[in-house]
């Protein structure tokens, strides 16, 4: 049930820089996908920020640890007090599912609509 974007003639990707992605044979591609539109790809100060993070600890939101409250308060000073709360996940999957287990325990309801 899960389909390859270009499952007929499926592109091999070796590197990215910026917003574009190279395959095997040096043709570029726009990135349209991967969230690039933030920073982009092997963007310098991502690269140094990750190296220092990965350096101290790598894992993921299961673990506490002061960076995540303090990125979170950073977070909520910005929003309005109705968005006060973080929820971090590690993942779109984790976020839709966070979401859903939310509204139905809100709202006591378990039907779910959606768009293909």
């Amino acid at each position: 049930s899960c389909k390859v974007f270009f499952a007929k003639d499926p592109l091999k990707i070796v590197r990215a820089q910026g917003q574009y992605m190279f395959d095997e044979k040096g043709e570029k591609y726009l990135d349209c996908i991967n969230n690039v539109a933030h920073v982009g790809h092997s963007h310098p100060y991502v690269i140094k920020a990750a190296t220092k993070q990965m350096e101290l600890l790598n894992t993921n939101s299961r673990f506490l640890h002061d960076s995540l409250v303090q990125y979170a308060q950073r977070l909520t000073a910005t929003l309005p007090e109705k968005l006060s709360v973080c929820y971090l996940v590690n993942s779109g999957s984790e976020a839709n599912d966070l979401a859903l287990r939310l509204a139905r325990q809100y709202r006591g309801h378990q039907d779910v609509i959606t768009l293909e």
